[in-house]
């Protein structure tokens, strides 16, 4: 299956729609949705609420997520917003600030 790059240097700035797996390594404001996985890398900075299916942060999202199946915070990851999700796991090192709703 295809990905979706939004690549270190790119800044989107508006709604992001992928049917596909969407990773994340530049910058990207507005809302992102994908039907598949979303991956933030180290490095990579999501000022949006995001919804897809498995979620995995190693970068920092600013905004709530919602997630169809788990989200993952990797050691050094930052979050801000709450997390709906049906698991979750926080490794050490990494930040959050927010609520979780495990209730999905």
């Amino acid at each position: 299956m295809a990905s979706t790059v939004i690549g270190a240097g790119i800044t989107i700035e508006g709604e992001v729609t992928s049917d596909e797996d969407v990773v994340v390594g530049g910058t990207l404001r507005g809302r992102l949705t994908a039907k598949e996985s979303v991956s933030v890398e180290q490095g990579g900075v999501v000022e949006a609420d995001v919804t897809g299916g498995p979620v995995s942060v190693a970068g920092s999202i600013t905004g709530n997520i919602n997630s169809s199946d788990r989200v993952d915070l990797q050691n050094g990851a930052k979050v801000v917003g709450n997390v709906r999700a049906t698991r979750i796991t926080i490794a050490d090192g990494a930040q959050f600030k927010g609520n979780v709703d495990m209730d999905v």
